[in-house]
């Protein structure tokens, strides 16, 4: 009965991940971006003076792909690139003004990966909790 559980276990995982990102394509779409780049729009408003090598670790890509996500997101006047001043080597990547209402307008307008999050979240407390450290545990099994 155990060996049954294994396609339960994986078709789980894949419904989820690929509702999450029909949901999380439907945003982007609305905002004219690709997932990756509303993404990477999200993180880089988090981590104020991030690097490219950093942006593409938190978003588990490759530096050759997200450098071109960031080119784009350049040329379309969202972020730029800017050296700072200790380090003129180092490029850190940033949200410019159009960047940010772009962000506000793809999260505040009927985001409905937000409105799914805030349903998910109205769950009991103890059940998010036992969620969270079941994930910990499959990806502690699954990394080891």
């Amino acid at each position: 009965m155990k060996t049954a559980y294994n396609s339960e276990i994986l078709n789980s995982f894949s419904d989820i991940s690929k509702l999450l990102f029909k949901v999380s394509k439907k945003d982007a779409d609305k905002n004219g971006l690709t997932v990756v780049q509303l993404k990477a729009l999200y993180k880089i408003s988090q981590r104020p003076n991030l690097g490219l090598v950093e942006l593409a670790e938190i978003l588990k890509l490759t530096n050759s792909t997200v450098s071109g996500v960031v080119d784009r997101l350049v040329h379309s006047g969202f972020v730029e690139r800017r050296n700072p001043p200790h380090d003129r080597r180092a490029i850190t990547i940033h949200l410019t003004e159009k960047g940010e209402e772009k962000l506000e307008q793809a999260i505040l307008n009927e985001s409905e990966l937000v409105q799914k999050l805030n349903k998910i979240k109205q769950l009991p407390e103890e059940d998010i909790q036992q969620l969270l450290r079941i994930h910990k545990q499959i990806q502690d099994i699954l990394s080891e």
